[in-house]
């Protein structure tokens, strides 16, 4: 391994760490401002121009604001879980690419933190484990609401995460691929003429239950039973304060912004869309970015207008529907795609 490829290796992983970071603190702004838009409130405004330094305040009391940790907490594990859930996040944003490639000093560059062969898996596992620093969280607190809310979010992972591993299973059959350049890629072209190859469009139902699957495995609402401040206080960050908290309330909107562009990558083809060619590069990652915060979007409506579900309905929801559903598309997409190539070989 050369001087070159360590130096782009390492500039590669500060700026997904870095435009991450920026990302989320104009996320929280922004979900603040719509959600008040759509509540007629006015939201933040008095800090910045038009409030726009209220989520870097925000940030800036909680690092300095005493650290309370309870007696009764399992210190090493109380002080880890905020780390083990921040951290998955980024790991899945290094393997998705936001753009096709550029040349540097006469070598070709990926836009894209590491390419590997299996990167639909690794964020997959990265999901999991962000789970586990919530559930660990919780009980590690030693105290009984957060105890209920590790206990309620390690039930709601299990529930979630497997109809989100069989929702990625048709479009990953389509692309031939775990690699998730290899799936942009696929993706590249038109049918018709005039749709873009996006696998969205033959694979709708499994965009749908992603999303949805998506939308619990961030613990947002209306699946935010982790937290539910109405009955669990806080959830499993009620014995959480200044910074650790902090870390567990963006570990929430970094993986909001992962698990965006993981279906941005899977499902919208990515970079892929019309080009401008004295744009150059940039256009492709514009293309993403936009898909990103469509996406995102989406999320904020989503609390904005639903209400929390039961638990009960959770569950139900999760393993009588999602599930089946996304087992029986799986075997329908399976089907014809088999039938596709018998006919292509024929």
């Amino acid at each position: 391994m050369d001087a070159f490829t360590v130096i782009v290796g390492l500039a590669k992983t500060v700026v997904v760490f870095g435009a991450t970071l920026l990302l989320i603190l104009f996320l929280i702004y922004a979900e603040r401002k719509i959600v008040a838009f759509m509540q007629v409130r006015i939201g933040p405004n008095r800090t910045g121009p038009k409030g726009l330094l209220q989520t870097l305040a925000d940030g800036i009391k909680l690092f300095f604001k005493e650290q309370v940790v309870p007696s009764e907490a399992k210190q090493p594990i109380y002080t880890l879980a905020p780390l083990l859930a921040l951290l998955p996040p980024f790991v899945t944003l290094m393997v998705i690419p936001v753009g096709d490639r550029v040349e540097i000093g006469g070598r070709t560059v990926l836009l894209q933190g590491a390419e590997v062969g299996i990167g639909v898996l690794v964020a997959l596992a990265m999901s999991s484990l962000a789970t586990y620093g919530v559930a660990l969280a919780g009980w590690s607190s030693g105290s009984k609401y957060p105890l209920v809310g590790g206990i309620r979010a390690s039930a709601q992972m299990i529930s979630y995460e497997t109809g989100m591993a069989l929702s990625l299973v048709p479009p990953v059959l389509s692309a031939g691929s775990l690699s998730t350049r290899a799936i942009v890629e696929a993706q590249s072209g038109t049918w018709f003429g005039w749709l873009p190859k996006w696998f969205v469009f033959p694979h709708f139902v499994s965009f749908l239950v992603f999303m949805i699957c998506a939308v619990a495995e961030t613990n947002r609402a209306p699946f935010d039973l982790v937290e539910a401040e109405s009955e669990l206080v806080g959830g499993f960050n009620t014995e959480y304060s200044g910074i650790r908290f902090a870390m567990l309330m963006l570990s929430e909107y970094a993986g909001m912004v992962a698990i965006s562009a993981l279906a941005v990558t899977v499902f919208l083809g990515g970079w892929n869309g019309p080009r401008l060619a004295f744009v150059g590069w940039l256009w492709p990652l514009l293309w993403f970015f936009v898909k990103l915060g469509l996406l995102i979007f989406a999320f904020v409506w989503i609390r904005a207008t639903l209400p929390r579900f039961r638990y009960d309905q959770l569950m139900r929801f999760g393993w009588k529907l999602l599930i089946p559903i996304a087992l029986v598309w799986l075997l329908v997409s399976a089907g014809l795609q088999a039938f596709v190539v018998a006919r292509a070989g024929a």
